[in-house]
């Protein structure tokens, strides 16, 4: 066995965190993140602290929150991000061979940001095209951000889904080199809208109990922050009939129970081949696999509502949106007890200096991330986020601990408390009564100690930030609210 093992960080894209686990729903196939379950650790507390695509994976890249590294919206990663300093720069540091395949947001969109190399879902949508095929993948006129229902345009086996998977599988069995240990990043692109699954997965729970989406006591309009109530207008999910959103909620478990499968066969690939530094099969059966000296790390960049408390998308800092599956699976015979199951809090931040520890190295001094192999605990964790436009301001400020949850929304200064022990699904708004008032100045005072020291930019005479209330009506949201049309052409990198 290796002193430094093989690092697969297998990420999806807007997946949930009731997807895996005792929340998942019991019909739900998702066989082979259970058995790196099994083998490893499942995180139950694991949060996007900012729920959005592009500052999730700079989190990802530079072990950084996302109060530390600045990008709070959806902008171009190179503005805080280059070729030094990365989580593939710091690993090649070390001897690895590192590669990126599928899809990785950054901008422009072929820089590496350390990566010896990326494939991208460009490549695939570029390979697609020029086949000749008159099947072409998104040929359904559903947009990136809708939150209905539809089937794939091509067979499973030419989903992007699958290719990845390919991709993925053709990097480890032919194209890395076989005496240097590697770190690939598997990232796949679903279940991201649009929610067309191919056959057999569309199909797959159209008959089965789907749970409805929830609704807490706070979430009717008039009673629900401002901010939140815009939000979910853009998205316009409450429009949408209760029939049609357990159809999204079918959808949406066949895309993920699409990429289980597909993961099924990175597993297959490092199962198959053996140990050591050559891949050549032998006909007697050869001790020891790929797969037993790797790391596997799996997770998801953020949520997505699916029609809980009206909404759809992600960014707001509610669970649906920002508790994230999180499973770490260490490489066979490391003394590591397996099935543990943590409830400690996790951010895609602990990603970086827990891949270079199990490489043998240091994280950088400014990494805000910890090893979670190292079993260091964090007793409070920050969110924030601007949304999807990078120049807007902050629509919340937000803190987690072992119990309660913590949201300041600047516009309107209005706040909501849950105490997410005993209400798990964020049903209560403790903050719209006075029971809890000496909690949430507690908890409002900490969340200032925390911005004040790592975004002091964010502070507003010396606390945080307040705007005015827009004023705009219902009617007038909804006119101005976001179709999620994109065709199939539109900005390649980022078609699901």
């Amino acid at each position: 066995m290796p002193s430094r093992p093989n690092l697969i960080l297998i990420t999806t894209d807007q997946q949930r965190s009731d997807t895996i686990g005792e929340r998942s729903p019991s019909f739900l196939r998702t066989p082979h993140l259970d058995h790196l379950a099994r083998e490893g650790m499942r995180f139950t507390r694991a949060y996007a602290d900012n729920p959005v695509c592009v500052p999730a994976r700079v989190s990802i890249m530079t072990g950084k929150t996302v109060l530390r590294h600045g990008m709070a919206g959806n902008a171009g990663t190179s503005t805080v991000m280059g070729r030094l300093g990365t989580l593939p720069a710091l690993l090649r540091a070390q001897g690895y061979q590192t590669a990126a395949i599928g899809k990785m947001h950054f901008t422009p969109e072929r820089a590496r940001h350390g990566f010896d190399e990326m494939v991208l879902p460009a490549d695939y949508y570029r390979e697609m095209a020029e086949s000749g095929s008159r099947i072409q993948p998104m040929r359904h006129g559903l947009g990136q951000n809708e939150l209905y229902p539809g089937m794939a345009t091509v067979p499973e086996s030419m989903t992007l889904t699958s290719w990845i998977a390919e991709r993925a599988v053709d990097y480890i069995w032919h194209r890395r080199d076989p005496t240097v240990p590697f770190f690939l990043w598997v990232s796949f692109s679903k279940p991201h809208p649009p929610l067309d699954p191919p056959e057999p997965y569309y199909s797959m729970y159209r008959d089965s109990p789907i749970p409805e989406a929830i609704r807490g006591d706070w979430a009717e309009e008039g009673t629900a922050p401002e901010a939140f109530s815009r939000f979910r207008q853009r998205w316009s999910a409450d429009l949408i009939p209760p029939e049609t959103i357990r159809a999204a909620r079918a959808a949406y478990y066949g895309l993920v129970t699409q990429i289980d499968y597909n993961i099924g066969r990175v597993l297959a690939a490092l199962h198959d081949l053996p140990a050591g530094e050559t891949r050549e099969m032998e006909s007697s059966r050869v001790e020891g696999s790929l797969l037993d000296e790797s790391l596997l790390l799996f997770t998801s960049d953020h949520g997505e509502y699916l029609g809980d408390h009206g909404s759809g998308g992600k960014f707001m800092f509610h669970e649906p949106s920002s508790h994230i599956p999180f499973i770490i699976r260490p490489p066979k015979g490391r003394g590591f007890d397996p099935g543990q199951i943590r409830d400690d809090l996790v951010c895609q931040a602990d990603i970086l200096p827990t891949l270079l520890g199990a490489a043998g190295a240091v994280a950088p001094d400014d990494c805000d991330g910890r090893d979670l192999l190292a079993d260091t605990e964090r007793l409070e964790l920050v969110g924030a986020s601007s949304g999807f436009e990078p120049s807007a301001s902050i629509q919340y400020l937000a803190l987690v601990t072992g119990q309660w949850k913590y949201i300041w929304y600047p516009e309107g200064a209005q706040q909501q408390l849950f105490d997410l022990a005993a209400d798990p699904d964020e049903l209560m708004d403790l903050a719209l009564g006075e029971e809890h008032a000496d909690r949430i100045s507690d908890l409002r005072s900490r969340l200032l100690a925390r911005v004040r020291s790592e975004a002091a930019h964010l502070i507003e005479d010396d606390d945080l930030p307040v705007r005015q209330l827009q004023g705009d009506t219902t009617n007038e949201r909804r006119a101005r609210g976001y179709p999620a049309f994109h065709h199939e052409h539109f900005d390649v990198d980022v078609r699901h």
